[in-house]
């Protein structure tokens, strides 16, 4: 048997994986550079990384919870409402159904004996699917959502902050801007192979901006920032 390799049934959870870890290492990378820039201690530095990645974290926690808490909610009075319409029209909605897969390519007397196989199967099911693009695969868990956000975070977020502890503090913006850029290179890549794209696009692109973003925080923390002894 032959068998294809399809990227697209990754795109959900490599987009939050690659997200996730992504803004870890920017902004992390990004808050230590602000303050490294305005001549801090190690020990500024270190709990700006810290704070950074601990806030990070549960920002993105707290926000992909909220965000697919309301998706859900959508998704269920969607499907609550597609049952009321189900029970008062069920003709209206077997040609809604065939009329759907006519769109698709079939003729009208298959699409309309496909319907009908699916309604007498599982109305609600046939519907949630095709008509609102609801189904188990797709279906999101908040809960599940929030951890997995937090933790790509964290997993990004710990190595700027392994740099603000281990470099030296004579040249930190320099180690942390350089070691950025290798860690987002890295994900770029790994993302690009996972996701069976273009590497040196992908790489490119996230080093361009990043680069942006942390030449940003830096000007900041050279302008604003206070000079110590």
């Amino acid at each position: 048997m032959h068998h294809e390799n399809h990227y697209t049934n990754r795109t959900n959870w490599l987009r939050a994986a690659v997200l996730g870890a992504n803004d870890g290492i920017l902004s992390t990378t990004s808050l230590v550079i602000g303050v490294a820039a305005a001549d801090a201690s190690r020990h500024s530095i270190t709990l700006a990384a810290l704070a950074g990645l601990v806030a990070g974290a549960c920002s993105m926690a707290a926000g992909e919870y909220v965000s697919v808490s309301s998706q859900t909610d959508v998704e269920t009075a969607d499907l609550k409402r597609e049952k009321k319409e189900l029970e008062d029209n069920p003709q209206q909605e077997l040609d809604e159904l065939a009329g759907i897969y006519q769109k698709r390519g079939l003729d009208e007397d298959l699409a309309m004996k496909v319907a009908q196989q699916l309604m007498d199967h599982n109305a609600l099911e046939a519907h949630a699917h095709d008509e609102l693009g609801i189904n188990d695969m797709t279906k999101p868990n908040p809960l599940q959502a929030a951890m997995a956000s937090a933790a790509s975070f964290v997993s990004g977020g710990i190595l700027p902050l392994l740099v603000a502890v281990l470099a030296p503090l004579k040249g930190m913006v320099f180690y942390q801007y350089a070691f950025a850029i290798l860690f987002l290179a890295i994900s770029g890549t790994m993302a690009a192979k996972m996701g069976g794209s273009n590497i040196s696009k992908a790489v490119a692109r996230i080093c361009f901006w990043g680069t942006v973003a942390m030449f940003i925080t830096a000007a900041v923390g050279y302008i604003f920032g206070v000079k110590t002894s």
